[in-house]
């Protein structure tokens, strides 16, 4: 054989090995690479996983990485994700989502994982929030999935953040949703002050919401605050809580655990979709729980 050849062979079959090494131990290049733990996985009794499910390219699920706790009489509620700037990707959210996982949900955020330290590109649209209901629902039923009869199909939250919040006070019409929870975000006063992309809702939006409604907003400095208000004021028909801390219109999203607004979310969720009564005390009563912790100023209607 040819010196030249002979080197080029060798050279050859050493990379392929070493290649095929990453792959047996999941070192996939950082462009395949279809699941990772955020942070330490959660603070909850089940450490999350946020992952690509080829089956729904175009969303990122946030989820206990453990499935086989869950079934007949243990399982997954489903919460689909709007992010905030209509964003496709949930970059700004992941640690805040992880930590709700981790408490034994299903996340479907809109918008293909993001890689680390990858902010993602591409506008979103508040049907993708129903896309992320109907996989949810469709693998439930797939004999197939590795979340077949895994996931509880009557307990639906549609939630998310800025455009995300108005994408989800678009969509909350579904009558699969249980629960909604809207994050420093509400309806424009006047249609079409809103930025490009963003749904153009009128405050008539309001009135086709049929679920306990919870709002998370930033305080007086949250650019939000004044439209969330709003919606409260205006949202007399179904249970609503208002829940606001002076962080601004960032939210604590990118915190260690996603920071208090994980804290109150995942209370919310548990209540609403696990019936958990320990976690509903946040909420419940007069005055309300929350209202304890020195973070928060609450309010609330219709609502024990």
């Amino acid at each position: 054989m040819n010196k030249k050849l002979f080197i080029v062979a060798v050279l050859s079959i050493i990379l392929l090995g070493a290649f095929s090494s990453g792959y047996a131990q999941g070192q996939l290049p950082a462009s395949q690479v279809a699941s990772r733990v955020v942070e330490d996985g959660g603070t909850g009794p089940h450490s999350a996983l946020m992952l690509t499910e080829s089956s729904l390219p175009t969303h990122t699920v946030f989820r206990p990485k453990e499935l086989g706790v869950f079934g007949k009489n243990n399982k997954l509620p489903i919460i689909a994700w709007g992010n905030g700037a209509c964003a496709n990707s949930p970059w700004e959210h992941v640690n805040f989502l992880s930590e709700v996982a981790s408490y034994g949900f299903l996340v479907v955020a809109i918008g293909p994982m993001p890689l680390e330290g990858e902010k993602g590109s591409g506008k979103s649209t508040s049907s993708q929030l129903v896309d992320a209901i109907d996989w949810a629902v469709a693998q439930n039923g797939d004999k197939k999935s590795p979340y077949y009869q895994k996931l509880d199909v009557t307990k639906v939250a549609v939630s998310g953040m800025s455009c995300g919040g108005l994408q989800t006070l678009e969509v909350a019409s579904d009558p699969r949703v249980s629960t909604v929870v809207v994050c420093n975000s509400g309806i424009f006063s006047t249609p079409g002050n809103g930025r490009s992309g963003m749904p153009n809702l009128t405050k008539e939006n309001l009135g086709k919401l049929h679920t306990p409604t919870l709002y998370i907003l930033g305080g007086e400095k949250d650019i939000a605050y004044a439209n969330g208000m709003n919606d409260y004021q205006r949202i007399n028909h179904v249970p609503v809580f208002m829940a606001n801390m002076d962080v601004g219109h960032g939210g604590t999203y990118s915190q260690p655990h996603g920071g208090e607004f994980a804290k109150v979310a995942t209370a919310w969720y548990n209540w609403q979709l696990k019936g958990d009564r320990a976690a509903g005390q946040w909420f419940r009563g007069e005055p309300a729980g929350l209202s304890k912790n020195s973070n928060w100023r609450v309010e609330k209607k219709n609502m024990p």
